[in-house]
């Protein structure tokens, strides 16, 4: 039995060193255990509480550094905003952002400049209004009003308007981080503004005038998808206008941030036309330069019908600038189906020049020009005569023989198409059948 027993154990299968050593690895290889447990947090969800962590972090440390810093200060009225207001405007900013008039890279415009002819702008000064009043901005309105309502500060240059002492000192230190603005969040204090019934007196206290390039695109932005076409209207008027004519002027070109500013203005048409088109074509002081840059705005940029044919109405109507021109010629470029009213307006607005003895820029005839190769089918004969007389007077070697062809080979208004030249058959390529092909007679071998 013993034997039996001794040979039992003898008998077990000799296993090598290398099966040893593995097994013993397994043996003391942790278990995982990890996985028998619950799953994680999606990475999208535990980002989401990432963010609102942080976001609650700088509100809290915003409070403590309020009394230290003014300036800080503006960060800690996330409690004026309910959450229904904040998603609100939240929802109106995505809107504007997604708006886009169609524009190439950044780096095409950056700092965008375009060079202009010195003998062309010394012929467009000749067409200034003399004694023009100065630009107003949102200060000079603010301040007079602050003046006709209290003599007592008729000699204090900036004063501050009738406002709790609290929000005064606020918005002045919204004012100093505008100033400093390059990148990033703005305010909550300042996107509280819009919902505000003195918004004016508010934003007056920011001082706007030194407001950084980057902190004017991002306020317009704000105002464009907030506010009512009157009072963006304003906006644009007292605060957008005057920074970017003062840049042109100053550095003889724009920066990319206020040409960012302009396009996102065009999200208002309306406003965009009345405060800032407009002015400026009736301020009588506009160069060339300020022209071709604005214009670009408008060249790159979809507008509506019906806006365009307002704002070639309006200008049309309005006295004459040496730049007019230029914007009712991207207007007209444009190839919009426009009413009577304004091609006769149109046509009134060439034949005031029918005895200017100063010599028109050249803009002037290729507006003319562009007028009549895009409406020459819709021109009463009477006008066209009027305008063969205008031609008589007003002449350039290069663009008038153009503009007396396009007169001379077109029917008037009211006329029936003439089917020699109006057949959209004749002009068009024939049209071939791959399928119908002659039979080819083989050659024998």
């Amino acid at each position: 039995m013993a034997k039996k027993r001794d040979r039992i154990v003898n008998t077990q299968p000799f296993i090598s060193d290398d099966a040893s050593v593995a097994s013993s690895r397994k043996r003391s290889k942790v278990p995982k255990t990890h996985q028998k447990q619950e799953k994680l947090i999606e990475a999208g969800m535990s980002s989401k509480i990432m963010k609102e962590a942080l976001a609650q972090q700088r509100e809290i440390a915003d409070e403590e550094n309020a009394e230290i810093n003014p300036s800080g200060a503006a960060f800690a009225v996330a409690a004026a905003l309910t959450a229904g207001e904040e998603q609100r405007v939240k929802e109106e900013e995505d809107d504007i952002d997604n708006f886009d008039g169609n524009f190439d890279n950044q780096s095409q415009y950056d700092n965008y400049q375009e060079e202009i002819n010195e003998e062309d702008e010394k012929l467009f000064e000749s067409f200034f209004t003399k004694n023009a009043p100065p630009l107003r901005t949102l200060a000079d309105i603010i301040i007079k009003k602050i003046k006709d309502n209290d003599a007592d500060l008729a000699e204090e240059e900036r004063p501050d308007p009738n406002l709790p002492a609290s929000i005064t000192k606020l918005y002045k230190g919204v004012g100093k981080i505008m100033n400093e603005y390059t990148v990033g969040k703005l305010p909550k204090a300042f996107k509280v503004i819009t919902s505000m019934e003195r918004w004016e007196d508010v934003l007056y206290l920011t001082e706007p005038e030194k407001w950084s390039p980057n902190a004017v695109y991002q306020a317009t932005r704000i105002f464009a998808s907030n506010l009512k076409d009157r009072q963006v209207q304003r906006f644009y008027n007292y605060v957008l206008l005057p920074r970017v004519r003062e840049d042109i002027r100053k550095h003889k070109r724009l920066h990319f941030a206020l040409y960012q500013a302009l396009k996102k203005a065009l999200y208002k048409p309306t406003a965009f036309n009345q405060g800032i088109l407009f002015p400026l074509c009736k301020s009588g002081t506009m160069n060339l330069r300020e022209a071709v840059i604005i214009g670009s705005v408008l060249e790159k940029c979809s507008i509506p019908v019906l806006h365009s044919c307002v704002g070639v109405l309006k200008l049309a109507e309005m006295e004459y600038c040496g730049t007019t021109s230029y914007f009712i010629k991207i207007l007209l470029e444009k190839k919009y189906c426009m009413p009577y009213r304004v091609l006769d307006a149109l046509v009134a607005h060439f034949m005031r020049f029918v005895d200017e003895i100063r010599v028109m820029p050249v803009i002037w005839h290729q507006s003319l020009l562009a007028f009549v190769q895009r409406y020459k089918y819709e021109i009463l004969k009477e006008d066209k005569e009027h305008l063969q007389t205008l031609l008589q007077r007003q002449k350039h070697h290069l663009v008038t023989p153009e503009i007396q062809r396009e007169l001379k080979g077109s029917r008037n208004r009211g006329e029936k198409a003439d089917p020699m030249f109006d057949n959209p058959s004749v002009n068009n390529p024939v049209k071939e059948d791959r399928f119908d092909i002659p039979e080819v007679a083989m050659e024998e071998d």
